[in-house]
């Protein structure tokens, strides 16, 4: 029996630039090629047992068996555009929903940081 890390290992093998960077494809002329961030974590376990006995300070006996396994992980890939190649050469297409929802909290804290910087010009001048 393989352990769980290396079953993982094997499964995950192919996750890399093939998930970052999609399939190029042809679409009436002109050449598109996806992209996207990718990211994944892992988490495994594993066990064995033996032995036993009385623990000393509770009163529970402890029979000399086990087993363990485990296991557990996330996958994800967000897609910023695409490369996109025509009469025009080529150029980078940015997924607009991508774009609002990543600037969306940046120009939210950059607001935020000049209204304070603000409240703090106004105070020192007094």
């Amino acid at each position: 029996m393989s352990s769980v890390v290396e079953r993982i290992a094997e499964q995950i093998k192919g996750l890399g630039l093939s998930t970052v960077y999609g399939e190029a494809t042809e679409l009436n002329g002109v050449h598109i090629m996806p992209v996207a961030l990718a990211f994944h974590a892992f988490g495994a376990g594993e066990g064995r047992g033996n032995g036993g006995g009385a623990g000393e300070s509770v009163n529970v006996n402890l029979n000399g068996e086990g087993e363990g396994s485990g296991g557990g992980g996330i996958a994800a890939s967000i897609p910023f555009g695409a490369y996109v190649r025509d009469i025009r050469g080529l150029r980078f297409e940015p997924n607009l929903i991508t774009l609002i929802a990543v600037a969306t909290p940046l120009v939210w804290v950059s607001g935020s940081v000049l209204k304070g910087l603000a409240r703090a010009s106004r105070k020192r001048r007094r």
